[in-house]
C-alpha cells in the first residue's frame, strides 16, 4: 500500500512538471507563429481571467492562455474607470529625473535656479515657442533643455547649430523667442543622438515634453501658471 501511494505521488508530481504554465505556452506559440515577438520580455496574468499581458520592450499586447489569439489594444477596467493599458505603459515609460543624463542638455538658470525641470523640445515646434515665451515668466528654476529634433528635415541642422554655438542657451532663446537663426556650426553632436535614443526608449512622441523633479511627466505646451503648480508640487517632495 505504501509503495502504491509513493508511486501515485511520483506520478502526480511528474504530471505537474509536464504541465506547461500558460506563460511558457504563450511564449512558445508566439515565437513559432510571430517571429518578431520572439524576444518577449515578460508575460503575466491580467485582472481579466484567462487574459495575459505580453510585453515586448515598452509595447504591450494581450493573449489568451494558449497563445492562439493576440490582441493589440487597450484593456479598460470598467468598475474602476481606469485604462489599465495606459497605466501600464506610463509605468514602463516613466522617466526617473535623477537618472536623466543632464550633461546632454542645455542648462538654463533663471534666478536662484532652486527648482528643476527637464524639457524635450524641437526648434521647429510652434508649441515649444509658445511654451518658451510663457516660461520667461517663471523664476527660480533650472531648465535642462534636451534638444529633440523629430519634426522636420532641418530640425537636426538647427539643433546642431544651437548645440554647437558658443553659448547654446543664448542661441536657443535667440531662435525660439526672436526667430534669430543660429550661425552654422559643427561639433560633436553625439549628445543629440543620445537624446533621440532616450526619447524613443521612453516613447516621447511630441514636443514639448516636460519632466519634473518628482518624475511627473507632462506632454504639451502648458502655461506658466501650470508650470508653477507642477514645480511647487515637485519642490515639496
Amino acid at each position: 500500500m505504501k509503495l502504491f501511494a509513493t508511486a501515485l505521488l511520483a506520478t502526480a508530481a511528474w504530471g505537474c512538471a509536464m504541465a506547461a504554465q500558460p506563460q511558457d505556452t504563450i511564449a512558445k506559440t508566439l515565437a513559432e507563429r510571430i517571429p518578431q515577438l520572439e524576444k518577449i520580455d515578460e508575460i503575466k496574468a491580467t485582472p481579466m481571467k484567462g487574459l495575459y499581458e505580453v510585453r515586448v520592450g515598452t509595447d504591450v499586447f494581450y493573449a489568451n492562455a494558449d497563445g492562439n489569439y493576440l490582441i493589440q489594444g487597450e484593456l479598460i477596467d470598467t468598475r474602476a474607470q481606469r485604462n489599465l493599458t495606459e497605466d501600464r505603459i506610463n509605468q514602463l515609460t516613466a522617466i526617473d529625473f535623477k537618472n536623466l543624463p543632464l550633461g546632454d542638455a542645455i542648462k538654463i538658470v533663471r534666478g536662484k535656479g532652486e527648482r528643476q525641470i527637464a524639457v524635450f523640445e524641437d526648434p521647429n515646434c510652434g508649441y515649444c515657442k509658445r511654451f518658451e515665451r510663457d516660461l520667461q515668466n517663471v523664476d527660480n528654476v533650472t531648465v535642462h533643455l534636451f534638444l529633440y529634433p523629430i519634426l522636420s528635415r532641418d530640425s537636426a541642422e538647427k539643433s546642431r547649430n544651437i548645440w554647437c554655438s558658443k553659448d547654446s542657451a543664448v542661441a536657443w532663446h535667440d531662435y525660439m523667442l526672436n526667430d534669430k537663426a543660429p550661425a552654422a556650426s559643427s561639433c560633436d553632436i553625439d549628445a543629440i543622438q543620445r537624446n533621440l535614443a532616450l526619447g524613443r526608449k521612453h516613447k516621447i512622441t511630441g514636443t514639448p515634453t516636460l519632466i519634473f523633479a518628482n518624475n511627473t511627466r507632462v506632454p504639451g505646451a502648458i502655461s506658466a501658471q501650470e508650470v508653477e503648480k507642477y514645480l511647487g508640487a515637485a519642490h515639496k517632495n
